[in-house]
C-alpha cells in the first residue's frame, strides 16, 4: 500500500491521487439516496408481506433481506459510474474529462459498454449490504448502550452520536471485508480491453496471481471505509431527524 502510493504520488503528483474521483462524486448522493430508499422500501415489503405493525421491529433475517434487496436498484446508476471511475484511472491521458470518457465508451458499445460488470457488481452489493445494514442494526443500539450511563434508556430508540459513528463505521468495514473478492473481479473486468466473462476473469486473475490477488486493496479500502461510513450513517440518521421534525 505504501509503497504504490509513494509511486502514484512521484509518478503523477497529487492529482494521480485523485484520478477518476469525478466519476463516484457526481453519483454519491442519488447512490445513497437510492440505497437508503430501497431498503425502506424492503422492509416496508416486509412487513406488508407478513402483516406486521408500522412499529414491529424486524428479525436479523429480515433486516438483512431488505439490506441485500436494496443493492438492486442501486446497481443501475453503481455499474457505469463505476466502469467510468476504473477506466479512467487506468488509462492516464486517454480520456479528458468524465464526459469524454462516457462518450468514448458508449462509443465503444452502447450501454451495453457502460453497464459492463453489472452482474458482479449485484455479487459485491448484495452480500456487502447485507453486512452493512446488518452490522449497523445490530451495533447501533449496543453501542448506544454501552455508552449511555442513564438507566431504563431504550437504546433502540435513543439516539447517540457516537454510537452512530461508530456502528456505521464499523458497518462500512464489515460490508468491505465481505465484498472485497468480487470487487476486484468487477474492477479487472471493467478494465480489461475485451468482454469478458466473470468466470474468465476469475480464471485469468488466479492463473497469474493465485487466491491472494482477490484480497487486493482490502487495507486501503478498511482505512477509507470507517471515516467514510460514519459519515454516511450519521448523515442519514440527521437527515431522517430532520424530515421527521418537518412531518411533525
Amino acid at each position: 500500500m505504501t509503497g504504490l502510493l509513494q509511486k502514484t504520488f512521484h509518478g503523477e503528483g497529487v492529482a494521480g491521487l485523485f484520478r477518476g474521483v469525478s466519476a463516484p462524486l457526481f453519483a454519491v448522493t442519488p447512490l445513497f439516496a437510492v440505497g437508503f430508499w430501497a431498503y425502506d422500501i424492503g422492509q416496508r415489503g416486509i412487513r406488508q408481506y407478513y402483516n406486521y405493525a408500522p412499529n414491529r421491529e424486524l428479525s436479523m433475517a429480515q433486516i438483512c433481506l431488505a439490506g441485500g434487496f436494496s443493492a438492486i436498484p442501486t446497481t443501475v446508476l453503481m455499474t457505469p459510474t463505476e466502469r467510468l471511475k476504473v477506466m479512467m484511472q487506468v488509462n492516464a491521458g486517454r480520456y479528458s474529462s468524465l464526459f469524454d470518457c462516457a462518450r468514448q465508451i458508449y462509443g465503444e458499445g452502447g450501454l451495453r459498454s457502460l453497464y459492463r460488470g453489472t452482474s458482479l457488481t449485484l455479487w459485491r452489493d448484495i452480500p456487502g449490504n447485507i453486512a452493512w445494514f446488518g452490522t449497523y442494526e445490530v451495533c447501533k443500539p449496543l453501542f448506544t448502550r454501552w455508552l449511555t450511563t442513564k438507566p431504563g434508556v431504550d437504546s433502540k430508540k435513543e439516539k447517540s452520536t457516537v454510537a452512530i459513528l461508530t456502528a456505521g463505521g464499523v458497518a462500512g468495514m464489515a460490508c468491505w471485508a465481505v465484498c472485497i473478492p468480487f470487487d476486484v473481479l468487477k474492477s479487472r473486468q471493467q478494465a480489461a480491453p475485451r468482454s469478458l466473462t466473470a468466470l474468465q476473469v476469475l480464471k485469468d486473475l488466479l492463473r497469474a496471481e493465485g487466491w491472494t490477488a482477490l484480497f487486493r486493496g482490502l487495507r486501503p479500502a478498511m482505512v477509507r471505509a470507517f471515516p467514510a461510513n460514519a459519515a454516511c450513517f450519521y448523515g442519514m440518521e440527521m437527515t431522517r431527524d430532520a424530515l421527521g421534525f418537518l412531518d411533525g
